[in-house]
């Protein structure tokens, strides 16, 4: 996810990511591409929905869920913004996906993980098992 970010700088990244059913383990991520308008992509993303339903079909056919969506942020720190709020509002109503941020405001990449439910935001740890 940090690697994406990096390749698609100056602009933000996207995708979901997968793991069993009912479980926070992630095991699969589906980059997807950001097809918000050019002028944008610094600053919001927009999953492609031709990706987001092949990831989901993906996920579907390997027994696992979709857990949440990955998205990075260029120039700010890994936080929900307020349109990351509007959009889990739309998106996730009853605050089941996990919102991941990996962030670039410093030269050391870092992520963060967020439930939203009616604009409450709770951070859910993050651990990264090395390979």
């Amino acid at each position: 996810m940090i690697n994406l970010a990096l390749d698609h700088v100056p602009y933000e990244s996207c995708g979901l990511f997968a793991g069993p059913p009912g479980s926070m383990y992630v095991d699969t991520f589906f980059p997807i591409e950001n097809v918000a308008p050019p002028e944008r992509r610094r600053e919001i993303y927009t999953l492609d929905g031709v990706g987001q339903l092949d990831a989901e079909k993906s996920a579907d056919a390997a027994g696992s869920s979709i857990l949440g969506v990955m998205h990075s942020h260029t120039h700010t720190l890994a936080y929900p913004s307020p349109t990351d709020v509007a959009d889990a509002a739309r998106f996730d109503e009853f605050g089941v996906w996990v919102f991941l941020i990996v962030s670039l405001e410093h030269p050391e990449p870092y992520m963060r993980a967020f439930r939203i439910r009616d604009a409450v935001i709770k951070e859910v740890p993050v651990a990264v098992e090395p390979d």
